[in-house]
């Protein structure tokens, strides 16, 4: 026998020691493999069905409910960047006035300009920073056309209301006043 091959008795598996809760988990594995085995897990009411557990059996239920609760959405930069780009506008057409505008146009620059910077986390960053003046010629373009929008409106409104006013100072004039008088009471 050579120098370099070793004995086929030297592997002794009475040699190892095994604790206590070593030999439970290999002696409660004997025992699930044997039962699947003869079948006695098949057809299971709730085979194939995902458990419903309570969530304090999920140790991420803290975190989960607090994103249910606050509505968040734990989204890479880059998407986020995306739909903040997509609503951006709409976010600017409530604005007041036009400082406010360039100052959001500017924080939304200067978090694109940040995300570039990033190592990427998700799919690439292809949003833009955006032209701050080209952006608030587009706010007041749209704003005067809401405005114009809005004035035939208003000036039906504004008729509405005089002739509302016109019909009260009319009436009110020709009207008879009668006073209040209390009710009768039937005992007296």
């Amino acid at each position: 026998m050579a120098e370099h091959e070793l004995p086929l008795t030297f592997y002794n598996p009475a040699a190892f020691a095994f604790d206590t809760e070593t030999v439970i988990a290999l002696m409660s594995d004997a025992q699930i493999r044997s039962a699947i085995d003869r079948g006695e897990f098949d057809n299971l009411p709730g085979a194939g069905k995902p458990l419903d557990l309570p969530d304090r059996h999920d140790p991420d239920w803290w975190l989960k409910s607090l994103v249910k609760r606050e509505g968040l959405a734990m989204l890479p930069p880059s998407i986020e960047l995306r739909k903040d780009d997509a609503a951006l506008d709409e976010q600017l057409d409530q604005l007041p006035n036009e400082a406010a505008v360039r100052r959001a146009v500017k924080e939304f620059n200067e978090r694109v300009i940040w995300a570039r910077y990033q190592p990427p986390a998700g799919p690439p960053l292809i949003t833009m920073p955006r032209d701050i003046e080209a952006t608030v010629a587009a706010w007041a373009d749209r704003r005067a056309a809401r405005a114009e929008e809005a004035r035939p409106e208003a000036e039906e409104a504004r008729a509405r209301k005089e002739a509302r006013t016109n019909e009260r100072h009319r009436r009110g004039f020709f009207r008879k006043r009668t006073r209040r008088q209390p009710p009768r009471n039937p005992e007296t």
